[in-house]
């Protein structure tokens, strides 16, 4: 073997990032198998080694003292000393940012061994275990952090094996959130993570409360705007620990964007909630009558077959039964009209309004949010304020601004949001627009007026009571001006419009 680490002398920084230092290990560049995934290539190729490597030193160090020679013993102690030296080695440019001030430090910050221990007892949860989250994992778990909590609710499908790195074709079916926090954990053993599978709709504020930072690895808009107003709610301006930063990042494609969110005190997500517009409606009379794509029989599965067959059911986009069932629905109807291409993958990202995901745009984004959550936590420096944006389709691109809190925001403003309206259109056809308008998207709102309800979406009795107003024209219910309120069941606050005629 030869004396310098092959991989350390060609990957750099690289290997320390995922552990390497070992003093000998041998770099063979295999050719990929016909099975094997881009991902799982690349951690044959660069990490594989360094943990057999790693294994191989931890067992010999961790035998017996009756067994093997005094030889073996010898250097069995010397491999464990050089592991624990390795352990040293992983977080030392860390040092370099926490034991001494720079020219942008925080007043705040106190150099050394405090603000190390706050790092390392900095309880941090992760909301997500996707694309994204596999990448903050990762990076947190590299970054110091050693108190870990990881929210999901999917199972692994094979298609996320090509970017979810931390999972292989035996977890298919697994929990993501459980495969995640184990493989992790088996790499750093010094980290805790405790995983969490299911809803975060699930848990309660007392549940929330317990951590310093949230950082959202989400693909849906509806899950951000539920855990956005849920922590604003528990602000208590009386009680300082109440206030959880929230760090969310998204991707689309080549597109993203991370963002540092202080629960009212800075523009929170539904202060720019018009910055990620619902998509463009495909008409009505194409689903139902001339379908010319796949996405064309999801959407007829979604809007009209559900409505036929199971209306009195509220649509869980992450629901497999309710998946399943439109799937079926959609390749029925794509089978009668002899449209290929309907499978069980894009029914899913068409009712979930999924981008395809690509992982070096995850890399990127996740990285900078576990550097905001790093400075947070440490205030080694200021940390962002309060939205970065990418783009890497055509160039590499990144621009940070400012977003400014909205006095009218539903969540974390006290004015009512202000929307022009047609007074002669329907009550109907104002709550379809509901749906569809950048700055709401609620796809089941109830409406009601400080002297009336005007539609309500259940139960069924009071559904039927107000079910003649659908039919009325705005002027009819409303004054020019006039402030109603709305809820819909995928959020837990009330939203508060002012209706002005065009």
């Amino acid at each position: 073997m030869a004396d310098v680490n092959p991989v350390e002398e060609f990957y750099g920084e690289f290997c320390y990032h995922y552990g390497a230092g070992i003093t000998a290990i041998d770099l063979v560049v295999p050719e990929p198998t016909a099975n094997q995934t881009v991902a799982e290539y690349i951690f044959d190729l660069l990490i594989a080694p360094v943990w057999a490597a790693e294994a191989a030193a931890a067992s010999v160090a961790s035998a017996p003292a009756n067994q093997g020679h005094t030889a073996s013993q010898q250097q069995g102690s010397n491999q464990s000393q050089q592991q624990s030296s390795h352990q040293q080695r992983r977080y030392q440019y860390l040092d370099r940012f926490l034991n001494k001030a720079g020219p942008t430090t925080d007043a705040e910050f106190v150099p050394g061994a405090e603000t190390i221990s706050s790092l390392e007892n900095s309880r941090v949860l992760v909301i997500g275990a996707g694309g994204l989250g596999c990448e903050i994992l990762k990076n947190l778990a590299m970054s110091g952090f050693r108190d870990i909590h990881v929210i999901d609710m999917d199972t692994i499908d094979v298609s996320n094996l090509n970017r979810q790195f931390l999972f292989r074709k035996d977890d298919v079916g697994k929990s993501k959130a459980e495969v995640a926090a184990n493989t992790v954990m088996t790499r750093c053993k010094n980290v805790k993570i405790t995983p969490f599978n299911g809803k975060i709709q699930d848990k309660d504020e007392d549940f929330y409360m317990q951590f310093k930072i949230i950082i959202c690895g989400l693909d849906s808009i509806e899950a951000r705007r539920w855990i956005n107003a849920t922590l604003v709610g528990m602000v208590d301006m009386d009680n300082p620990e109440s206030l959880k930063p929230l760090v969310d990042g998204g991707t689309e494609g080549f597109k993203g964007q991370a963002r540092v969110i202080l629960p009212s005190l800075t523009s929170c997500i539904e202060c720019q909630l018009d910055m990620h517009a619902p998509r463009a409606a495909v008409p009505l009379c194409t689903l139902a009558t001339i379908p010319r794509q796949p996405e064309h029989c999801i959407e007829w599965a979604k809007i009209i077959a559900w409505e036929e067959h199971r209306k009195e059911t509220i649509l869980d986009t992450d629901d497999p039964e309710h998946i399943t069932w439109l799937y079926e629905k959609s390749l029925n109807r794509a089978k009668e009209f002899n449209i290929p291409g309907v499978t069980y993958q894009l029914t899913q990202g068409v009712i979930k309004n999924i981008i395809p995901a690509i992982a070096s745009t995850n890399a990127i984004v996740a990285a900078a949010c576990c550097n905001e959550a790093f400075k947070i936590a440490t205030s080694c420096n200021p940390y962002l304020t309060n939205y970065m944006m990418y783009t890497g389709d055509d160039s590499i691109y990144t621009y940070t601004f400012e977003h400014e809190q909205k006095p009218d925001c539903p969540v974390c403003g006290n004015l009512a949001k202000t929307i022009t309206i047609n007074p002669n259109h329907t009550l109907q056809q104002f709550i379809e627009s509901l749906g569809e308008r950048p700055e709401a998207q609620l796809k089941k709102p109830t409406l009601r007026t400080e002297s009336t309800s005007l539609y309500f979406q259940s139960p069924p009795s009071l559904e039927e009571q107000t079910r003649p107003n659908l039919a009325k024209k705005l002027k009819e219910l409303v004054a020019d001006g006039e402030e109603i309120g709305v809820s819909d069941p995928s959020f837990t606050i009330d939203f508060k419009f002012k209706l002005v005629f065009q």
